[in-house]
């Protein structure tokens, strides 16, 4: 029998065919290994813009490729830069920590940014970040929409207010409608943003505690959503037909 996973519905469900259409199975971690190499051979060698001048690796992204829920942040940091994964900083520690707190790891998501090289200007014989310019998203976001075509994912989630703007609408207010969904996205059914884990390391004192406690419960409310999506999809399917009877049954 197949194990529920995280994004499985709790409510039990009538029993069918094994050979009847299963709307809200999703390809195999394998398959979407596969759409997504050949993606990702080209975009490490990309010169789209000048940031792949002076970075050190292409981050193209890390986790499950058939996770249904996508976490997209704004581009690579230093620690980032040096090894090629994303949000693996001070700012990745706490984000793998609110994980947690909601029964996931990296391995049971998908974790990406809208621009794959690390924006930095050279300022006294030291990088410092910056933030990407329009130029620089317009370049580096194909590489973003293939990503997400191959993932399909069911829930997007914006970490911090510039990927929200990015992404949802270039007002968005990431402390009035962080956690509020919106389904008018081309990249999947639900889209939404929580604070960055960045932003929080920065809070301190009760503000702090209560803005880590709300960005847990929004990460928890996606689960949640993948969870109501897959419900959705699964009764907006038509159902399955009847086997065809045989010219030859007795």
């Amino acid at each position: 029998m197949r194990q529920p996973n995280l994004f499985d519905d709790a409510q039990p469900s009538e029993p069918s065919r094994a050979d009847a259409p299963q709307p809200d199975q999703r390809p195999t971690r394998e398959e979407r290994e596969a759409l997504l190499l050949p993606i990702r051979e080209v975009a490490l060698i990309c010169t789209r813009c000048h940031l792949s001048e002076s970075r050190a690796n292409v981050v193209f992204g890390e986790g499950n490729p058939a996770a249904p829920l996508v976490f997209v942040g704004e581009g690579p940091g230093e620690t980032e830069d040096a090894t090629g994964r994303p949000f693996v900083g001070r700012a990745g520690k706490v984000l793998d920590q609110l994980l947690r707190e909601n029964g996931m790891t990296r391995e049971h998501v998908y974790i990406c940014n809208i621009v794959k090289c690390r924006a930095a200007d050279r300022k006294d014989g030291r990088w410092v970040n910056r933030a990407p310019s329009t130029e620089e998203v317009a370049a580096c976001r194909p590489w973003l929409e293939q990503q997400l075509q191959a993932i399909q994912p069911l829930v997007v989630v914006c970490v911090g207010g510039p990927a929200a703007k990015t992404l949802i609408k270039p007002n968005f207010a990431i402390t009035r409608e962080r956690g509020q969904w919106f389904t008018h996205s081309p990249l999947a059914p639900y889209i939404t943003a929580i604070l960055h884990p960045a932003y929080l390391l920065r809070l301190h004192g009760p503000n702090g505690d209560a803005a880590r406690q709300q960005c847990s419960a929004d990460i928890g409310a996606a689960r949640r959503k993948v969870i109501e999506a897959r419900r959705e999809r699964k009764e907006a399917a038509p159902p399955p037909e009847p086997p065809q009877q045989s010219l030859f049954d007795a």
